[in-house]
């Protein structure tokens, strides 16, 4: 609450850019779905990593479960991110004349986009899993959250609010 009152109150028009509602609706909805569903790629890394080598605690899954579970979420989250991604760069195209301008959000998004890719390249052709894979997927949340959050620090073409 004590943040909130520190927020600007004025109300303003929206930026030409995020005149186009089907677009705004699906690209937005496409990124916080594919975060959700990378988060629960991230609580199954950490309780295989909470596990360890015995399977420690009996109210989590065994890890074997667990790795699977983290790895089906990035097979499901990582195509619809990367669906985001190339929506996104359509809106561009259509908002300011270019599908990529290195925004700070773009750039952290092609970030994210790659550690989920290497994690799936590394499970699939390399045979990561466990601990190894578990540790990628931190890094990868991480990088997640600083898309999310990105704009708090960087302003950019996705920082529309004026914090």
């Amino acid at each position: 609450m004590a943040y909130a009152l520190t927020l600007p109150t004025d109300i303003s028009p929206l930026v030409p850019a995020l005149h186009n509602p089907p677009l705004l609706t699906i690209h937005v909805a496409m990124a916080v779905i594919s975060y959700g569903i990378f988060a629960t790629s991230f609580g199954a890394a950490l309780g295989y990593l909470a596990q360890g080598k015995d399977d420690r605690f009996a109210w989590l899954p065994p890890r074997k479960v667990l790795d699977e579970v983290a790895y089906r979420a990035v097979i499901i989250g990582f195509p619809v991110f990367a669906t985001m991604i190339v929506l996104g760069a359509y809106w561009a195209s259509i908002a300011w004349g270019r599908y990529w301008g290195w925004d700070p959000k773009e750039t952290s998004a092609l970030a994210t986009w790659l550690i989920y890719a290497a994690y799936l390249h590394a499970r699939s052709l390399r045979g990561w899993s466990g601990r190894p894979a578990a540790l990628l997927l931190v890094v990868g949340f991480g990088a997640v959250l600083f898309t999310f959050f990105g704009n708090l620090f960087f302003s950019g073409l996705h920082a529309y609010s004026g914090l």
